[in-house]
């Protein structure tokens, strides 16, 4: 854990502008960040860029709109690349705003079979490129997976994981440790969250990097934060609905 917490202090911080901002993590992996207001309470919305030796991937879009084009100019400032291909976690806004944007640039998108239908249904931007079940990317010299824990946040959160790096990115389906609630429960399965989050635990046990969604980057504990807010959710819904009843 001291190692961990080493590595982490010692990224590398850097901003464009007050709305779009840089985090690397590994000598090939950067966090960027956008920012909007829920609720009257700025949050902060990560993605991942993985800088390949053909281009970049990236994995979830900005959550600000006016932050997709500023995003492309500073990665080719950056890395002298260009995106690849961009891949959404699930249907919501702050994973899947920019896919248009980005697909009439010539970039590949991707998401789910089933997060393109949501897309679809609630009228938001949808990927170009579906894939079904846990799938396998090889980009150039890059491997990463995305893996389905079973219905959280929504019933469609894929997380996506880099095993070289042990990197992964758990989209809102992963709450940050300073999170103090689940957040957004519009589409959420409360009774299936602590049960997939313990599929994920189960799944890669030795993941040391765990971006959320929102809020502060950690590792494993970012993971047992969550199965902990999802417990407590769901054993405060059962008792709400067994109050109800007398």
């Amino acid at each position: 854990m001291r190692a961990l917490l080493f590595s982490l202090a010692c990224f590398l911080s850097f901003g464009t502008n007050a709305q779009l901002d840089f985090t690397k993590i590994s000598d090939s992996s950067v966090v960027f960040t956008t920012y909007q207001v829920y609720k009257d309470v700025r949050y902060s919305s990560h993605g991942l860029l993985k800088i390949t030796s053909g281009g970049v991937v990236m994995i979830d879009t900005p959550w600000d709109t006016t932050q997709f084009q500023p995003l492309l100019d500073s990665i080719d400032r950056m890395f002298h690349k260009k995106v690849l291909m961009v891949l959404s976690t699930h249907w919501h806004e702050d994973r899947t705003a920019g896919l248009d944007y980005y697909k009439n640039k010539g970039i590949k998108t991707y998401s789910t079979y089933t997060t393109k239908n949501l897309c679809k249904e609630n009228h938001f931007p949808q990927a170009e490129y579906t894939f079904e079940g846990d799938t396998t990317f090889t980009i150039y010299n890059t491997v990463f997976e995305t893996f389905y824990p079973g219905a959280g946040h929504t019933s469609d959160n894929i997380v996506v994981y880099f095993p070289k790096d042990k990197i992964l990115v758990g989209g809102c389906f992963i709450k940050s440790v300073e999170a103090e609630d689940l957040g957004n429960l519009s589409d959420a399965n409360i009774g299936m969250w602590p049960i997939a989050v313990k599929t994920l635990i189960k799944k890669y046990p030795k993941v040391k990097i765990v971006i959320p969604g929102h809020q502060k980057i950690d590792g494993k504990s970012a993971l047992k934060h969550t199965l902990k807010l999802a417990k407590k959710h769901y054993k405060g819904r059962k008792q709400d609905k067994k109050k109800a009843k007398h």
